[in-house]
């Protein structure tokens, strides 16, 4: 039986719980150091083998961090990363951080609490902290800066010292308490319950800057993006920016039922893979598959993509730089399926296209992005609803790509349901938009508490 933390209360904006002590201890998933080897020789790394909750220290901040009680966080594909130990083990970012010294040597654990996604409440601000007080409501930006690099002025994400947080810092979302960077912090949007509000950040985010912000694709009026798995996390919020900026979003989906999901949240043609694989799953890595897939994308919108939304890497890239247009942009941030990366250059040399590298976003861009969800513009991914407990399982849902957007896990929030302080707001934006992804076609919830 899991022990509980001894939680702070938490109440609304402003109120103060600053009068209430801190457990030694707290809750968190986790991973070990003891354990990086464990797959070794191993093809299924089945990552509810190796996430664990259990009690943790609890942390001192620096000056310029605060302590959040978390509410709810999310699952991202960096978690599971983490969890199989691939492509390393993420006990070295920690060690590498610690090195610099001073407050970075509490990162180097023989545990590793994992998230990049996290809404809760501030129990606790440093010193330095300006903005923020205890009780005010917060979502994270995953981002983990530092402002004293030169580059981070231009672009926070340009800084050779800039990590993501949770993944190559300790002491992220997936726990009862979270350590984070005063820099990393936005309002949480008042219309959305605690685990809708933490799903948003890290993808949305991503998303946003991939094809919105001057560092990405810039996307204009009546661009066609063609979105792989428009239908997951990354895909889902891409989507939305693309119908958001005038847009046609070409979404390339696994299933019907992901088809049914994405085409109710507006997806302007939905592309079922499995119908242009024949079935040989093998086929979009070669001429054959990308050549058909071309020709649908053609039959329903007249063209070829001028941006090709690109995460999922290895099993994807070569068609995706075969798909974009004549002086077309392949914009990608992610290799999910692997990182080694084969396609016929000729594509892209000849028909002068680009490829962007794009990680993450900016405090800015976050800003803008957090500005659009909390306007009802953008609406949350979130389809299942885990408890911290079960946070392997919810997880492995992720592993094994039978989610559809994004995975919520329940922290210290003792229900769904709970956090919204604007309910004029849900109320005109709409229950049922606000939660499409819950309804029909998504995937049945974890068992909560």
């Amino acid at each position: 039986m899991t022990t509980r933390t001894r939680t702070v209360p938490v109440a609304g904006p402003g109120e103060e719980p600053t009068a209430h002590p801190l457990p030694d201890t707290y809750r968190a998933a986790h991973i070990r150091a003891q354990d990086t080897e464990m797959f070794t020789g191993i093809q299924d790394k089945d990552v509810r083998k190796s996430l664990h909750v259990g009690q943790v220290p609890m942390p001192e901040i620096a000056p310029d961090e605060v302590l959040i009680a978390v509410m709810a966080a999310a699952i991202n594909y960096n978690t599971v990363w983490s969890a199989m130990f691939e492509p390393l083990p993420t006990f070295g970012f920690l060690k590498h951080l610690a090195a610099q010294g001073g407050w970075h040597t509490r990162h180097d654990q023989p545990y590793h609490v994992l998230g990049s996604d996290a809404a809760g409440v501030v129990v606790r601000v440093g010193s330095a902290v300006q903005h923020w007080r205890p009780g005010d409501h917060v979502v994270v930006a995953t981002a983990h800066i530092n402002d004293q690099e030169p580059a981070s002025h231009a672009d926070g994400m340009m800084g050779e010292d800039q990590r993501a947080w949770g993944f190559e810092t300790n002491y992220g979302g997936l726990a009862d308490y979270a350590v984070v960077r005063a820099s990393q912090l936005l309002s949480k949007p008042a219309h959305l319950t605690w685990e809708e509000a933490a799903s948003n950040p890290l993808c949305a985010g991503t998303a946003y800057r991939m094809l919105v912000s001057d560092r990405g694709a810039r996307m204009k009026q009546g661009d066609v993006v063609l979105i792989w798995g428009a239908s997951g996390g990354l895909g889902s919020y891409a989507l939305q920016f693309v119908r958001n900026g005038g847009g046609t979003a070409v979404g390339i989906v696994g299933s019907a039922q992901k088809a049914e999901t994405v085409r109710r949240l507006g997806c302007d043609v939905v592309i079922d893979r499995t119908e242009i694989e024949q079935g040989d799953p093998g086929s979009l890595q070669r001429p054959d598959g990308w050549k058909r897939l071309g020709k649908a994308v053609r039959k329903a919108v007249g063209e070829d993509p001028h941006i090709v939304f690109e995460h999922v890497g290895q099993a994807t890239f070569a068609a995706s730089v075969f798909l974009a247009r004549r002086g077309g942009t392949v914009v990608t941030c992610g290799s999910s399926t692997g990182y080694q990366h084969q396609f016929d250059n000729r594509y892209l040399w000849m028909k002068l296209k680009r490829i962007i590298g794009s990680h993450g976003a900016n405090l800015q861009e976050q800003w803008e992005t957090n500005r659009l969800i909390s306007a009802g513009r953008i609406v949350p991914a979130l389809s299942a609803v885990y408890g911290l407990d079960e946070v392997a399982e919810a997880a492995r849902s992720v592993q094994t790509n039978q989610h559809i957007g994004k995975v919520g896990v329940l922290c210290q929030a003792p229900e769904e349901g709970l956090g919204v302080t604007d309910q004029a707001a849900r109320d005109r934006i709409g229950v049922d938009r606000i939660r499409l992804f819950r309804s029909g076609g998504a995937p049945a919830a974890g068992g909560g508490r």
